[in-house]
């Protein structure tokens, strides 16, 4: 079953379009996994080099998505949904979205500025949920490129890396901020025992001058 499928750009993570499956029993969860999904695409927004196709498990759902042309397509199904049914599903979003508003993507600014792409996703959503249309899709795209190639991972595994390595991040600046002042106080104290040095030396030039003129007289 497809519960919900969402585009957003890569560049900063701004959901473009979203379609949910309306349904009672699914639908108590929706907004946490849609929750879920923009911390996702925020995390592949600072990803310098994230997978191009990648499976991520939620529980008792997985997404898949999609990076392609500065777009993400992603998709939230049950686990028994056909791998490669899903992943196809989501080529054919990206080459429909790419002939509507390729031109445009990096031009908006709100969310959800191609909202009415919701009526394609439904329309898509239905025909791949149709058991015949899935049987000949599948059949169809037999030789489509081995999906069990593609990455698997977790996503709170994927999210909670993010946050590891923005703590990591926080601990180096921190620990870069008290090196530059060690270095400083290091700087000031030699400075001082310079002062010192010099200042001893004067005293016991003046010392043993007063000393020698006295002497003499």
């Amino acid at each position: 079953m497809v519960l919900l499928t969402m585009i957003a750009r890569q560049q900063d993570g701004l959901p473009l379009a979203a379609s949910v499956q309306e349904d009672e029993q699914a639908g108590r969860s929706m907004m946490d996994y849609q929750t879920q999904a923009k911390q996702l695409f925020r995390k592949l927004s600072t990803d310098p080099n994230p997978p191009a196709r990648c499976s991520l498990e939620a529980g008792p759902y997985i997404y898949h998505y999609v990076l392609e042309r500065g777009v993400c397509y992603l998709v939230l199904c049950d686990k028994a949904f056909s791998k490669r049914l899903a992943f196809t599903y989501l080529e054919d979003l990206q080459t429909e979205f790419q002939n509507q508003y390729g031109a445009r993507v990096h031009t908006v600014s709100r969310p959800y500025s191609f909202i009415e792409f919701d009526t394609y996703m439904q329309k898509q959503r239905k025909s791949y949920m149709d058991s015949r249309a899935r049987r000949n899709m599948t059949t169809i795209n037999t030789e489509l490129q081995d999906v069990q190639r593609i990455m698997v991972q977790n996503i709170d595994d994927v999210l909670q890396r993010g946050e590891a390595l923005s703590v990591l991040d926080t601990k180096a600046s921190n620990l870069s901020t008290l090196s530059q002042k060690y270095k400083k106080d290091a700087k000031y104290l030699n400075l001082r025992s310079s002062y010192a040095k010099i200042g001893a030396v004067v005293i016991v030039v003046v010392v043993l001058f007063l000393f020698l003129r006295y002497w003499i007289l």
